[in-house]
């Protein structure tokens, strides 16, 4: 049996006040059920990703007297545990699942249901299959799973404005305690309490507006709680082989707000940048939230780049886990991201070592900014010394220690620290030697084509270049040879998400927030990528709005708040059309009219458009440079013949039979889309019943919804 490391509450006799979907807002069993229909469903997951032990469970028996109504898990009566509802439903934490399937019984005089519950360890794994090893546990647990009983802490907001620890057996007088007004209109003394715990393996934060004094349940929260969720996240995207600490929970603008906020360590890109672990904790991290604090109705998402990296990717492979998105200096995805990293190394490595430049050669800043698309050249500088080389399987990871990490001579079957290794349940090994399927690729690329047609530099500097930047081999080291993606994995990369298509993006609200990147690689041209993959597959971005401003990256000091408010506005409207119309349609329909693209000075004054068209400048990459579309999701371009007649520049012979060595196989059609570019397929494990690895992933299919029999 699995356990919760944490105290369980007591089920008290109280009504449910609100029915939610399975993940907060998706897939809920209707609470219209046709009348004499026994049904049974999970409202804080899927039924088949249950993990902890216990699960918040619904049953309704409409028609039936509520005193025949007999629920048992796996053959035992647990009638108890759940409490009436006036519509006939009821409500109860089922504990006490077993590891493994679990059937759920609920009978009324000669009518039933029953509904099979996978549980899962707290620990985890629940979908991403076996878990990355090493692994150190940070909080110095006895268990490989990292298992340490949930602590708390309160804090109130002074009339001071500042914050304080609370002790909830010698509480401050009640005038020094501010009070706060949340989204609902309930207005209660300003204090929060914040759990901290573990789950899959890494440190979760709950934090809410509580009253000490009274008890709260899932089923009776008390009454400052909105029934609405934010997640937090980190930052960068990094691969880490220990637990760490959990994102911040603590804004006390949205928690004032009434809402509950949650994050897990692995929601922080720069611990884990591995898209189905993220999304496989927080799923556990929402389920937890929801069976001891109550239902949600809807769930937002807020942080700055990585963490708009998170949001983005996995609300387009997990639909349903967030309704609303509030990307801040964005990401559109870790992997095409990372070809502007990779292209960006090997430029530089060109460019610091004359002794791979032609005789006679020489690059000024100008002809490099050509290059780059960019007019700072040291964006490509910056970009690769903040962020680790996740390409570098030698590059130093937190919790891995040195004798076990690769090194090709002495010791080459050691732990690869590379972002594809780190994901090798998507990705796959590879035959010949066992790493992970490479995606990575820039064969036909004519990097600094863009340059050459404006005349900003010469065709010798062209052919110098694209002759002589070559590939990275397997451990991310200088090859002559341009760098061919492993197919397996380019599919791979494509079908799971990794590569964020936005194919499931249409299903979601998105407020983008933006400023100026003064070349601090966090580049504005993500916000419009995403806007384009977003006309090129619905012929409408209507569902994501864009607010920029003057401050660098985040846009206005006032949006981050501003957003989660305006977000909760926009997701109301939808959650109250109760119309046919498909969620896609409903999300732009009901957008607030307010609800628009601005521009501020930084501080919350409005300004025209323009000012921000000028200093919020989308600059390139090299591969736009190279004639990539804006899309910027290709990572293997298909080939077309190398010809003379496309360039309107004149190549000597020798310059044009270098040329034709570079790209024997022929240059890039951006016309056409990518080798293996496809939709993602959504909700995909990488584990089978017994816990084995699927590499590349299989779809899960329909929630499970329970069977009636009688």
């Amino acid at each position: 049996m699995s356990v919760r490391m944490t105290h369980r509450p007591l089920l008290l006799g109280l009504p449910i006040a609100l029915v939610a979907g399975t993940l907060a807002g998706v897939a809920a069993a209707s609470p219209h059920a046709h009348s004499g229909v026994v049904s049974i469903a999970t409202l804080s997951d899927r039924a088949d990703l249950v993990s902890g032990g216990d699960a918040l469970v619904r049953i309704s028996a409409p028609g039936a007297d509520p005193e025949s109504v007999r629920v048992r898990l796996n053959g035992h009566d647990v009638t108890s545990d759940f409490r009436q509802h006036s519509d006939g439903a009821g409500l109860g934490l089922v504990s006490g699942l077993r590891l493994g399937p679990n059937t759920i019984t609920a009978t009324a005089g000669g009518r039933g249901a029953r509904l099979t519950v996978t549980n899962h360890p707290l620990g985890g794994p629940v979908l991403a299959g076996p878990q990355i090893k090493p692994w150190t546990c940070s909080n110095d647990s006895k268990s490989p799973k990292c298992y340490q009983r949930a602590s708390y802490t309160f804090t109130y907001v002074g009339t001071d404005g500042g914050t304080h620890a609370y002790d909830p057996s010698n509480p401050p007088q009640s005038f020094l305690v501010a009070s706060t007004t949340t989204t609902d209109g309930v207005t209660v003394p300003f204090i929060y309490r914040t759990e901290t715990g573990y789950i899959d393996r890494d440190q979760y934060s709950i934090t809410a507006l509580f009253d000490p004094a009274k008890k709260w349940t899932a089923w009776a929260p008390q009454k400052q709680f909105n029934h609405r969720m934010v997640i937090t996240h980190g930052a960068s995207c990094d691969e880490q082989y220990q637990s760490d600490s959990a994102p911040d929970t603590t804004d006390q603008g949205i928690v004032g707000g009434g809402f509950i906020v949650i994050s897990n360590a692995l929601d922080n890109a720069g611990h884990n940048c591995n898209l189905a672990v993220q999304a496989e904790s927080l799923i556990m991290t929402k389920e937890y939230a929801i069976d001891h604090y109550g239902t949600v109705k809807w769930t937002i998402g807020s942080g700055c780049s990585g963490g708009s990296l998170v949001q983005q990717q996995v609300a387009n492979a997990y639909p349903g886990v967030y309704q609303g998105l509030t990307p801040q200096c964005s990401f559109t995805d870790a992997w095409s991201s990372s070809m502007e990293y990779v292209d960006y190394l090997m430029l530089l490595r060109y460019w610091e070592d004359p002794s791979r430049w032609d005789a006679g050669d020489a690059w000024t800043p100008v002809q490099m900014s050509a290059v780059l698309d960019h007019p700072n050249v040291g964006n490509p500088v910056t970009f690769t010394n903040v962020i680790p080389n996740g390409g570098d399987p030698t590059h130093s990871c937190a919790g891995l220690p040195a004798n076990k990490q690769y090194d090709a001579k002495t010791n080459p079957h050691g732990v690869r620290c590379t972002l594809q290794d780190y994901t090798i349940n998507v990705l796959g090994p590879r035959k010949k030697d066992g790493f992970a399927n490479r995606p990575f690729d820039n064969v036909g690329i004519e990097y600094g084509l863009k340059g050459l047609l404006q005349g900003l530099i010469s065709p010798a500097q062209f052919v110098d270049l694209n002759t002589n930047i070559g590939g990275l081999d397997i451990d991310g080291n200088d090859q002559v040879q341009r760098s061919k993606a492993d197919l397996v994995g380019l599919a791979r990369a494509y079908r799971s998400g990794l590569v964020d298509t936005a194919s499931n993006l249409d299903k979601v609200a998105i407020i983008d927030l933006r400023g100026p990147d003064p070349g601090a690689f966090h580049d504005v041209y993500r916000t419009y990528a995403m806007r384009a993959r977003l006309l090129r597959n619905f012929g409408t971005a209507a569902n994501q709005v864009l607010w920029r401003g003057q401050v660098p990256l985040l846009g206005d000091a006032n949006y981050v708040d501003q957003s989660v408010f305006a977000m909760d506005r926009w997701l109301a409207r939808v959650n109250a059309d109760h119309s046919n119309a498909p969620l896609s349609q409903k999300i732009i329909q009901d957008k607030p009219a307010d609800l628009t693209d601005r521009c501020t000075n930084g501080t919350g004054t409005a300004v025209p458009s323009e000012v921000c068209d000028e200093t919020v400048e989308a600059y390139g990459t090299p591969r736009f440079a190279a004639g990539e579309p804006i899309t910027d999701d290709i990572l293997k371009c298909r080939l077309q013949p190398l010809r003379r007649t496309d360039f309107p520049v004149t190549f000597t012979d020798d310059q044009w039979s270098r040329l034709a060595k570079a790209f024997p196989t022929g240059v890039c059609n951006y016309g056409k889309p990518g080798v293996d570019q496809q939709k993602t397929v959504t909700w995909l494990t990488y584990q089978n019943a017994n816990g084995k690895v699927i590499y590349g992933g299989k779809p899960l299919g329909p929630a499970p919804r329970s069977q009636s029999f009688g």
